[in-house]
């Protein structure tokens, strides 16, 4: 196994650092092992109707339907009991959906990524066998013969001195001259 960071061969496949970069090595030897992919990856896709959210959504609606529609539409139509019953149905069995689904019912799945659903995970280029379309565009160069200096005014004008660099020595020599 090559370490995807910097390239280094590694001994064995139960390092747990590549030892040039330090680079985790674990998830990609799980990865390596599940042809790509990451299990928990998978699970997170999964979406099931019966999960916590949706139980507690259907039990509000339990609720609302027997107590709030149900018994008073039998109150008008004057069936006293089964008003009563729609109402204790309503009460009791939103309460019980609530607490199956708070104590029993996992949670909803969460949602992949934008980036993850349905596009397969890049493959570098060390890796691919050709080149990429994320690759760079080839180095361009300009040979210096083709190469000109730029014309006009641009050019500073000429400070004395400084305009050439003067030896240790020359410097020297010049100062002996002043002192004479």
């Amino acid at each position: 196994m090559f370490c995807p960071r910097c390239g280094q061969q590694q001994s064995s496949g139960d390092l747990r650092f590549c030892s040039k970069c330090g680079l985790p090595l674990g998830i990609i030897s799980e990865v390596i092992a599940n042809g790509g992919t990451l299990p928990q990856l998978l699970e997170l896709g999964k979406k099931s109707f019966f999960s916590r959210k949706n139980g507690l959504i259907f039990s509000l609606f339990w609720f609302i339907f027997f107590l709030l529609i149900m018994a008073p539409f039998w109150g008008i139509v004057d069936v006293d009991e089964l008003a009563g019953m729609s109402a204790i149905i309503g009460i009791f069995g939103g309460l019980m959906i609530a607490l199956f689904s708070l104590l029993v019912l996992k949670p909803a799945a969460k949602e992949l990524p934008e980036f993850m659903q349905n596009h397969p995970p890049p493959v570098p280029a060390q890796f691919a066998g050709s080149r990429s379309q994320q690759a760079l565009p080839p180095q361009q160069s300009q040979p210096v013969g083709d190469y000109f200096a730029p014309q006009g005014s641009w050019k500073t004008p000429d400070t004395g001195e400084l305009a050439q660099p003067n030896s240790v020595t020359e410097n020297t020599t010049k100062l002996l001259k002043k002192e004479e």
